[in-house]
């Protein structure tokens, strides 16, 4: 059931629940399902009582998720219930090119296939996720100059074409946002904007349960919002961009006459030691963050903003500044402020919302019965 293939696991109260069937019913027709090996049943602890946990069989096939960091790359093998089974991450170039990074993520997923001794025939389906604007119909690299030496390649084309599965490829903070959806901080939710905070900037959106991508692929683009029309040229050739001014080397920029050469983790480490230069400035950038936060939210009445990326380790120290100037930017509502969570997945969601975009392109769901 398509329930089991987004959420990857769930109990059979929790699906009662999300497809408004009656208990026995959902009984019956996974019992049905677990005897024809598409799903796979096991017993739980929730809520201190006994629970029947529910995923799909893992004998359906495997699933490959794919993470294009700007300097990094991360690739993670699945079962058909989410369950990841090998996982690899690698540092990459600043500035890496398509053409080497497309061909590492294939080495690193024909390898980790290996590792469980198994075939590139066992893929059913790969998600890719990339820091730029992708139009999700072709998999093609939309906007010039976002990423550097990746302008117009279509990752589907070149994955395809190497490993001989079908690849579907979105922006990272896209799949970001789909993960906290359906694993993390936003699941149950309808309406909710995820940040993800890191070298750069970015944001999923999702309405009505859905991802927005716009007319070719470009909505979310939250870090090329201008907030300093007089700021640092941004690569995407404006001028004050929310990504020139409080992504990762801006930051760091910043303290480098005062400490010195550091990295975002050094940063964050030591403001939480409580470095005051530090935490003036992931406490600046929860400010601007929010300011530029507040019109989105004005636009889309969210019900949660949901922060992520690696500056979102640094807490309290990021996430109370951002609170405080989101409400008194946002306007007013008898229901209260929006609410403001940090990633449940960590900087793991990207790649868990890759696998996900996969699983739901994966084929899987033909094999099961959708009963209401």
């Amino acid at each position: 059931m398509s329930a089991v293939q987004q959420r990857g696991s769930l109990t059979q109260v929790e699906l009662a629940g999300v497809t408004g069937l009656s208990p026995a019913t959902v009984s019956n027709i996974v019992k049905e399902l677990t005897s024809a090996g598409v799903l796979h049943t096991s017993s739980s602890i929730r809520s201190g009582r006994r629970a029947q946990q529910v995923t799909l069989a893992r004998n359906l096939g495997l699933v490959a998720g794919v993470h294009f960091g700007s300097r990094s790359l991360r690739v993670a093998i699945a079962d058909a219930g989410q369950q990841i089974l090998a996982e690899q991450r690698m540092p990459l170039p600043p500035e890496h090119r398509a053409d080497a990074g497309l061909e590492r993520a294939a080495l690193l997923i024909a390898e980790l296939v290996e590792s469980l001794d198994t075939g590139l025939s066992e893929l059913l389906a790969i998600g890719v996720g990339v820091p730029a604007p992708v139009d999700p119909a072709t998999g093609r690299i939309v906007s010039a100059g976002v990423l550097r030496g990746w302008d117009g390649v279509s990752v589907t084309e070149v994955l395809e074409r190497r490993l001989g599965a079908p690849v579907f490829v979105d922006n990272d903070a896209n799949l970001g946002a789909l993960a906290e959806l359906r694993q993390g901080a936003a699941a149950g939710r309808r309406h909710v904007v995820y940040l993800k905070v890191s070298h750069g900037v970015g944001a999923g959106l999702i309405v009505s349960g859905q991802l927005v991508h716009g007319r070719a692929g470009a909505a979310g683009e939250f870090g090329h919002i201008t907030v300093d029309e007089n700021g640092p040229i941004c690569r995407c050739g404006n001028r004050g961009c929310l990504d020139a001014v409080i992504g990762a080397p801006a930051l760091l920029r910043m303290l480098e006459a005062s400490h010195g050469h550091l990295t975002l983790p050094d940063v964050i480490a030591r403001a939480q030691d409580g470095d005051p230069g530090c935490r003036r400035v992931i406490s600046d950038a929860g400010r601007l963050l929010a300011v530029a936060a507040a019109d989105t939210c004005n636009l889309l009445d969210p019900e949660v903003v949901v922060v992520g990326g690696r500056l979102a380790e640094a807490g309290a120290i990021l996430l109370d500044t951002f609170r405080s100037v989101l409400v008194q930017r946002t306007l007013p509502s008898t229901v209260g402020p929006v609410e403001v969570v940090a990633t449940a997945l960590g900087t793991e969601a990207e790649v868990r919302g890759a696998l996900a975009l996969a699983m739901d392109h994966a084929g899987v769901a033909e094999s099961l019965v959708v009963a209401g």
